[in-house]
């Protein structure tokens, strides 16, 4: 390490010019800076070379020195009639090379000093809908709170008649360097919070804020076919931002009523149907409720309850194709209540004929039985 060629170390030439020498410095000190290699003692021997060489060549008069006389120039008392500068040893720093720039690369901050400005924040709102709004398609009006500009300051903060001045922290920066041991690193000014501007006559109305709680009227088309907790953006309708910055996003979470009738499965609709046992034995046509009023629906013969009847394309149309889901119905046989004298003596006559009936009529029942007999046997 002690004889090694600076030039070599940076992957510069003998000519090269100083920006060419502190690009490859901050291309070299990135790749095998400490803090991206913990623990690889080889990467750590590497930065210091790089940083030993770029601590050298990055000064003229120390660079002129180099390229006379090597590194005898360096050496214990060699050189001193010149002015020698002794040795280099650790993390020294690198003369003119401010590190923020080389974190502000690994980590994504910003390189200079400027104003911070910071995009307004997201809002989020419910609204309620019914079915059939979802499965149709509505627009709304809704009232969003959130802020809006001070309409008595103008968003400047400070009294009428009065401004704001630099912030004497930062000096409208907006951000303030803090050092640690070798390192410089680059924060938010505590004392402006990023304006870069002190008020010192604050706005009475928002009280230096700038800005005011108020309630913002936005319309929103709410798409044919959205299910519950889906959500839509409107982008630039959320809070204002802070010093120029652009606003935020509106994002609306819609939940869809529970209805009196159907369930929602997907694109597909479900309801019960309730028949007399009479439809359900001879069979015959009923009405049944759909999203887009009532259809007629073919009842066959000997129905069972349970059965599932379904009426084609009256579902929930897609929200992102054509497709249109299907309504089911779940025929449910109701036993009659409240019968009167003359209901109950034609049923008792039909029990009368019926006894005796054949198990092939009563499919259930037999099954039913079959299944006793094989738990007792």
């Amino acid at each position: 390490m002690s004889n090694q060629d600076f030039y070599a170390t940076l992957g510069v030439s003998r000519t090269a010019s100083d920006d060419e020498i502190k690009k490859a410095y901050r291309k070299l000190a990135m790749k095998y800076h400490p803090d991206r290699n913990q623990g690889d003692k080889e990467a750590e021997e590497k930065f210091k070379e790089v940083q030993k060489a770029y601590d050298t060549l990055s000064d003229a008069q120390k660079r002129a020195m180099y390229d006379q006389y090597g590194h005898a120039a360096f050496e214990q008392g060699a050189g001193a009639g010149a002015g020698g500068f002794g040795g280099f040893g650790g993390f020294g720093g690198a003369q003119g090379f401010d590190f923020s720039d080389i974190f502000s690369q690994m980590f994504g901050g910003g390189g200079g000093a400027r104003q911070q400005n910071y995009q307004g924040a997201d809002l989020q709102y419910s609204v309620e809908i019914s079915l059939e709004e979802a499965a149709k398609g509505v627009k709304k009006r809704l009232t969003i709170p959130t802020y809006e500009e001070c309409d008595v300051c103008h968003g400047s903060g400070a009294k009428p008649g009065t401004s704001a001045t630099t912030c004497s922290t930062c000096r409208g920066s907006g951000t303030v360097h803090i050092r640690q041991a070798i390192f410089q690193m680059q924060q938010t000014c505590p004392a402006c919070h990023g304006s870069g501007k002190e008020i010192k006559d604050p706005c009475l109305k928002c009280r230096g804020e700038g800005r005011v709680k108020a309630g913002k009227t936005v319309e929103v088309d709410i798409p044919a076919g959205i299910d519950d907790g889906q959500r839509i953006r409107l982008s630039g309708e959320g809070e204002p931002g802070r010093n120029g910055a652009p606003a935020g996003d509106l994002y609306i979470s819609v939940h869809v009523k529970a209805h009196k009738i159907f369930e929602r499965n997907g694109l597909d609709l479900h309801c019960e149907l309730p028949i007399s046992f009479t439809v359900a034995a001879l069979g015959g046509e009923v009405e049944v409720p759909t999203l887009d009023g009532k259809v007629k629906l073919n009842i066959p013969k000997e129905t069972q309850t349970g059965r599932r009847m379904r009426v084609k394309g009256k579902g929930i149309k897609s929200l992102r194709s054509s497709v249109t889901g299907d309504l089911y119905c779940h025929v449910l046989v109701e036993t009659p209540v409240n019968l009167t004298d003359r209901q109950k003596e034609l049923l008792e006559e039909f029990e009368k004929i019926s006894t005796g009936m054949e198990r092939s009529q009563t499919p259930r029942k037999k099954s039913f039985w079959d299944k006793v007999g094989d738990l007792f046997d």
